[in-house]
């Protein structure tokens, strides 16, 4: 079997644009992944027909061979652009290399360690405002099942929190608190906004409420600062998104920095750069729960890889995606009583409905953290995904 091209698809999804990656063969198989970067997708899709040219005339089995070449090749290794669209390549050999063998692409990886995989679901405060729309949505959502939520509640704010900023974001902590009771997990997220002072006063407001994490509360790019953080405050800390390569990774691992690692599949370099990650971390005795907000090839990489990690804890997921989701890719997984199920179809388990794919055609969109509209996360009518 050898590649005969590399194709990429760039689909708007309200937030963002999803970037699918499709890999062909000569014996007509094709293999499906996901490069999705936030608001540098033309950038990413260029990256990867760079890529492309390389891949073509190989053979799609000698995946780890292919990603050595790729990241040595191009001489500036790695970054969120290269390693985004080397991740979605990533996805879509080890997606074609299940579909040619017939088998769910966690059995090439050593097998499930557990059939179904527990959640944290994002996105369910889309559209809130008031700390009592919160708390609603907090209810509504845990009524589906789901036992763990996570948000981010400061609003606007960016490196500096003020004392009424403060106690209006610990308030809707408080609200969600006393509304989901004891038993629900809840995870803070800062979107690595604040400096060390502000990070280490929210740290404190938050103990009386049993956080489970507390994700990015620096600005990144120091672990000597986030390590020292976590030493003055009681509540874990979660990080690891933005690490562009296992090495970063690696590092975050190593400078005592995190007491959870979250690797993004669609950045850190796939299936393969994962799975990595998640050895490293097991061997410093720290948990793994991959960060996973973008879409179905994201997901199912994720799910894929993270049912054969022993220190795997959670998978985030969406509460709702933009209605047309399931126009552009049918998905093998499902979701039951708080945990989400890969299925045990050949490959990742998707299948891209590409005519469909012109329906929605790239739109730019920008940041919406610090301008006061974070929680317009989904469109309207958006619904359940699974």
């Amino acid at each position: 079997m050898k590649i005969t091209g590399i194709n990429t698809y760039v689909v708007d999804m309200y937030r963002c644009n999803y970037i699918f990656v499709e890999i062909e063969t000569d014996e007509g198989i094709t293999g499906c992944g996901e490069s999705t970067l936030e608001y540098r997708e033309n950038a990413v899709v260029a990256a990867a027909e760079y890529f492309g040219k390389y891949l073509t005339g190989k053979d799609p089995m000698d995946i780890e061979l292919h990603n050595m070449h790729m990241e040595r090749d191009t001489y500036w290794r790695y970054g969120p652009v290269l390693s985004s669209a080397l991740s979605g390549i990533d996805m879509a050999l080890w997606d074609l290399k299940g579909k040619s063998l017939g088998v769910p692409v966690y059995q090439l990886l050593g097998g499930r360690i557990r059939d179904g995989l527990p959640v944290y679901v994002n996105g369910w405060f889309a559209g809130a405002v008031t700390k009592e729309e919160f708390a609603e949505k907090a209810s509504a959502t845990v009524s589906k099942g789901f036992k763990a939520l996570k948000w981010d509640p400061f609003g606007d704010a960016f490196l500096n929190l003020d004392r009424k900023q403060l106690l209006e974001s610990i308030s809707r902590v408080e609200l969600i608190r006393r509304t989901v009771g004891p038993e629900i997990e809840l995870l803070i997220e800062c979107h690595g906004r604040f400096n060390l002072t502000s990070a280490v006063t929210i740290a404190k407001s938050l103990e009386p409420y049993g956080i489970g994490f507390l994700e990015e509360p620096l600005h990144p790019g120091r672990n000597d600062l986030l390590t020292r953080l976590r030493d003055r405050i009681d509540i874990p800390v979660a990080a690891g998104e933005r690490c562009y390569s296992r090495f970063e990774a690696c590092s975050l691992i190593e400078s005592g920095a995190v007491d959870v690692i979250q690797p993004d599949v669609c950045h850190v370099g796939g299936i393969t750069a994962l799975k990595k990650v998640a050895a490293a971390a097991e061997m410093n005795y720290i948990n793994i729960s991959p960060h996973n907000p973008s879409g179905p090839g994201s997901n199912a990489a994720s799910m894929h890889a993270a049912a054969t990690c022993v220190n795997f804890t959670y998978l985030e997921t969406m509460a709702n995606d933009v209605p047309w989701r399931e126009d552009l890719v049918s998905e093998g997984c499902f979701l039951k009583d708080g945990l989400l199920y890969p299925g045990d179809l050949p490959g990742l388990g998707i299948t891209f409905k590409k005519e469909n794919f012109s329906a929605h055609p790239y739109k730019p969109h920008e940041l919406r953290h610090y301008n006061g509209l974070l929680t317009d996360i989904r469109s309207k009518g958006s619904k359940e995904w699974y």
